[in-house]
């Protein structure tokens, strides 16, 4: 029996003899179960390697978010070199010593 059917026949259950809380829960599990599996299907995960590619997935996200941590520590250690090297050639001309080496 199908997934379905079985929701079908819950239903036809439900209405015919009354809904009772055994029931409902039955009718809202197998509505879930329905419901996930179609979503699976639409996004392409219902195959047996779907793990795989999911744990893929955060694998590579994994990567994306370290590679642009680094990315971004890199920016700033240069931004933060320029600037100390901007200030000590300021310094420097402040304190005459390039002309010193003439």
């Amino acid at each position: 029996m199908t997934r379905e059917d079985m929701l079908a026949a819950l239903i036809a259950q439900a209405q015919t003899g009354g809904a009772d809380l055994v029931t409902l829960r039955a009718i809202v599990e197998e509505a879930s179960e329905l419901g996930a599996d179609r979503v699976l299907t639409r996004i392409g995960l219902e195959d047996d390697h779907a793990q795989g590619d999911i744990d893929e997935l955060r694998e590579l996200l994994e990567a994306w978010r370290s590679a642009k941590a680094s990315a971004w520590k890199a920016t700033v250690e240069w931004v933060v070199r320029g600037v100390l090297a901007l200030l000590l050639i300021g310094i420097a001309v402040r304190l005459g010593v390039f002309g010193l080496l003439r």
